[in-house]
């Protein structure tokens, strides 16, 4: 009798180098993110991945990791320290075992040891994957703050998204594309005995563009 097999997910699979730059050039061309910035962020995010898998599996966490990433290779090394006895393995490693990888190793010797990027699970993968998104969020409201901050005291055109009914208060949406942030228009700041309707368009004035945690908040 046949036997109806569940099949198990698949893992997620980290991108070939080339893959990750031909993505990232693109994204420097559409939304003006250096590769560089985003190269710099994907290190540190494979760094997480690593170190939070280590965790999981409860092994020894590590320290001295490094990441090399170019179009042609990524990959990720571990400094280790060699001692006679080690007494944290985090950054130490014995003599015997430098000797696997590097013969010639010597007490107090670093030697930088392969860590096999292909092999993150599922958990590392995701960590990697979200804090890449979170670094293009963050960059992308950089480069709005930077664009409006320089606005200040000037009048701009901007089309109002909700009005609260309770307050009074205007939302409004100005810019466009990848530079469109919302404004906040106070009852105070508003014109007396002046109605306002989604979808109109309105000249403000920029009193004052502030950050804040879920992005640049732009006062008129």
């Amino acid at each position: 009798m046949a036997r109806n097999v569940k099949k198990k997910s698949p893992e997620p699979q980290l991108c070939q180098p080339a893959e990750i730059f031909a993505a990232l050039q693109m994204l420097e061309k559409e939304r003006g993110i250096p590769v560089d910035y985003m190269v710099d962020r994907i290190k540190q995010a494979l760094i997480n991945a690593y170190r939070k898998d280590r965790e999981d599996h409860r092994e020894v966490p590590a320290e001295n990791v490094e990441v090399e990433l170019t179009e042609a290779v990524m990959s990720m090394v571990q400094q280790r320290t060699v001692v006679e006895e080690v007494e944290n393995p985090a950054s130490e490693i014995s003599l015997d075992a430098a000797r696997n990888t590097s013969p010639n190793a010597q007490p107090g010797d670093v030697i930088r040891i392969p860590v096999k990027v292909e092999n993150f699970g599922r958990i590392a993968a995701q960590t990697a994957r979200q804090v890449i998104i979170q670094g293009i969020r963050e960059a992308e409201q950089g480069m709005v703050y930077d664009e409006f901050s320089s606005k200040e005291h000037e009048i701009l055109t901007g089309v109002v998204t909700r009005v609260d009914p309770r307050s009074g208060a205007v939302s409004l949406r100005i810019g466009s594309g990848s530079e469109a942030t919302e404004a906040f228009l106070a009852p105070g700041e508003q014109v007396k005995g002046e109605a306002y309707l989604e979808g109109m368009r309105l000249r403000v004035y920029v009193v004052e563009v502030r950050r804040s945690t879920k992005g640049p908040q732009v006062l008129i």
